[in-house]
């Protein structure tokens, strides 16, 4: 992207979405008004700063737009950075919304009658196959990870597999499918990450944002 174009933010759409909008508030950007409309298909939209522009995506494409320099800056997940993993990318502020955990979890009744320190070989259930290999095989586990983006919780009950690796907030889509937690991967939180070759070559007009959502997450 050429230097005198604008910048683009990746936000991303869902659950946190309003808490996002509380912080870009704080940090002075307001985006056209059917950015937070969620019947609108667009994708794109203009924002009150002429050099800022927002592009609304799956949590997880936040990540692939900034890697590959499609977006300057992105709101993302840590899990998603977890997950993802890539040098083109750098997250210097924590936003502190969001928050939530990265766990494992399975049916209640086999949580009651085995020890999880005497696990040699699962398989998992999981939008996170590479950060679930890499925490189980810290501990000398081999996990077989399936791939799936949604309704996890159904994987023990149909025999996918007896585990699962999600996000887990309040715990009660847990409850709700008869599983529980046990073991705690990581704490989860949004950040503000930046694409590395776009902070080389428009360092002050990214410092600035920085500046100013690392303001909004202390006044939130």
């Amino acid at each position: 992207m050429a230097i005198d174009e604008p910048l683009i933010l990746a936000i991303p759409k869902g659950r946190i979405l309003k808490d996002v909008g509380q912080i870009m508030a704080h940090a002075g950007v307001e985006p056209e008004d059917d950015f937070y409309n969620e019947n609108c298909r667009r994708l794109q939209f203009r924002t009150n700063d002429p050099d800022l522009e927002i592009i609304r995506v799956r949590s997880f494409d936040t990540a692939t737009f900034l890697a590959f320099g499609a977006a300057h800056i992105a709101i993302c997940g840590s899990d998603v950075l977890m997950e993802f993993d890539h040098s083109e990318i750098y997250s210097p502020v924590d936003l502190k919304v969001g928050a939530c955990r990265l766990a494992v979890a399975e049916p209640k009744e086999l949580a009651e009658k085995e020890d999880p320190m005497q696990w040699s070989h699962l398989r998992v259930a999981t939008k996170y196959p590479n950060v679930t290999k890499n925490y189980f095989a810290s501990r000398g586990v081999q996990a077989e990870c399936i791939k799936l983006n949604g309704a996890m919780e159904l994987a023990p009950r149909l025999g996918l597999c007896r585990r699962i690796v999600d996000l887990v907030s309040s715990g009660e889509t847990l409850r709700a499918n008869g599983l529980v937690e046990i073991e705690q991967i990581a704490e989860v939180t949004s950040r503000l990450a930046v694409n590395r070759a776009s902070l080389k070559t428009r360092p002050r007009a990214i410092n600035k944002w920085l500046d100013r959502f690392r303001e909004a997450s202390l006044a939130t």
